[in-house]
């Protein structure tokens, strides 16, 4: 392993980027999108398109990255979200947006999408010890969660300050696709200096599938629940929140973003309680006993009979709701071979993304129904309680090697120091 600061630091930087420029633009996308002409089932499928290419993509990406260097894939990444903010601003045209959509990198739902989560994870489980890996990937979390925070005050709050000044809804919807494709072209620069540290070692050539060999059942069952969760989640992405809120409330640009500013703040400061509370009772008790309540939540905001209220139950559930992120990620890194990580990253990421690429255009019929105008949130909330106790049922036995010499380690500590039963 080879400790680099230097490439930790850009590596979080870059996140902090990306993320800021998801939520710069994930509050105004839907908006945008009807200002330019589509209606909602249309916009449905768009954004099921856009997290289809993202799977599609990530899969191409992350099973060459080894091969073709970690960095280079990360730059190409970048190219595409430069691509895809500019042909969204430059065309109203819905076969080009949709293959923009597809092709391109576009976040409908402010959180991390294609191919850069899998290889920087990759990267950081190969930059940093073991015992660091949990609280690297929380402040990992963290920082992504506080920018997409920042990035949904800042969109919606210019785009409303530009229409206050004599831009058109459309005008000032542009502006901020415009400093979506700033932040591209600023990551592509960042990319550049990142070392070969960040590049994988060679290990001896073993039997291969995906680039999996001795993980292959534990990532296949990661996956597909991984996919169900993130299945259910697609209902809900931030785009299509923010716009059921602004149909449900009449909330405006400026507004929206001041909600899902407090929204995200609240999910990255979780992100380091789950840390600590995963020290105390494991990788998969933190994530199902803090997802299962956050679930419940979700499936009470329609019920609200005000604004507030909604926003009050929304804001308490995403202060618990990405407990989960940080911990499943450790967890899978845990129990792979260290030559499988950047694999196994990748595909329980792909999953998620093929999941998530389902629900969008369900979620967008729903939302042209009165009657099933809140249904989204019913269904969200359902299916991530059924996979919170598929997981536990499934993982509860399988721990990673690191918390069975914790476990070895406390009761050690117990026995006053005598050797325990456990073997390290």
């Amino acid at each position: 392993m080879v400790l680099s600061k230097r490439d930790v630091t850009l590596l979080f930087t870059t996140r902090t980027i990306r993320l800021f420029a998801y939520g710069f633009l994930s509050v105004v996308l839907v908006l945008y999108l009807v200002e330019i002409g589509l209606d909602e089932a249309r916009i449905g499928l768009l954004l099921s398109l856009t997290l289809v290419g993202d799977a599609a993509i990530s899969l191409g990406m992350t099973t060459v990255a080894d091969r073709v260097g970690r960095g280079r894939m990360l730059l190409f990444g970048a190219l595409l979200m430069i691509v895809a903010g500019v042909v969204f601003i430059s065309t109203r045209n819905p076969l080009l947006l949709l293959l923009a959509a597809i092709v391109g990198v576009i976040s409908p739902s402010g959180n991390e999408i294609g191919p850069f989560l899998s290889i920087e994870q990759a990267a950081l489980s190969q930059l940093l010890p073991a015992a660091k890996r949990t609280w690297a990937f929380s402040w990992y979390n963290l920082a992504g969660s506080l920018a997409t925070a920042t990035g949904a005050l800042s969109g919606g709050a210019l785009a409303q300050s530009l229409q206050q000044s004599g831009f058109s809804a459309g005008e000032s919807y542009r502006v901020v696709l415009g400093g979506y494709v700033a932040a591209g072209c600023l990551l592509v620069c960042l990319f550049l200096f990142l070392s070969p540290a960040v590049e994988t070692a060679s290990t001896p050539v073993v039997k291969r599938s995906l680039g999996l060999h001795r993980s292959q059942r534990v990532v296949a069952s990661l996956s597909l629940l991984f996919a169900l969760d993130a299945f259910a989640g697609g209902f809900v992405v931030q785009s299509l929140m923010a716009y059921w809120f602004h149909q449900r409330f009449g909330v405006d640009e400026a507004v929206l973003g001041r909600i899902f500013f407090g929204a995200n703040i609240l999910a990255g400061l979780s992100a380091l309680l789950a840390a600590r509370l995963a020290e105390r009772i494991g990788l998969i008790r933190t994530m199902v006993f803090t997802h299962l309540p956050s679930n419940v939540l979700l499936c009470l905001i329609p019920l609200m009979p005000t604004l507030s209220w909604a926003i009050g139950v929304l804001l308490v559930r995403y202060s618990i709701s990405q407990m989960d992120v940080p911990t499943r990620q450790a967890y899978t890194m845990a129990v792979v071979a260290p030559d499988e990580r950047a694999a196994a990253s990748g595909i329980t990421t792909i999953a998620r993304s093929l999941g998530a690429s389902l629900s969008p255009a369900l979620s967008g019929l729903f939302l042209t129904s009165t009657v099933w105008f809140s249904a989204p949130f019913f269904l969200a909330g359902g299916l991530k309680i059924v996979y919170d106790l598929l997981l536990y049922r499934r993982f509860q036995m399988v721990n990673p090697a690191e918390e069975e010499r914790m476990a070895c380690a406390d009761q050690r500590n117990r026995r006053g120091n005598q050797r325990g039963t456990c073997c390290l």
